[in-house]
């Protein structure tokens, strides 16, 4: 399992449902500090975490 995915487990055992925008608000972070790979990063693991929550989630 990649350290992406492990993180993304994480953060919703963590967070629950309010764990995707957390990582949403990671990604806005990186963007704002001009840090794309650290965005990027964040982009995959709200991914994974949107995974995680299924289809029937809002």
């Amino acid at each position: 399992m990649s350290d992406r995915i492990q993180y993304a487990h994480a953060l919703y055992r963590a967070h629950g449902d309010d764990a995707e925008a957390e990582a949403a608000q990671k990604v806005l972070a990186a963007e704002g500090a001009g840090d794309k790979d650290e965005a990027e990063k964040w982009r995959a693991i709200r991914g994974h975490i949107r995974e995680l929550r299924g289809p029937n989630a809002k």
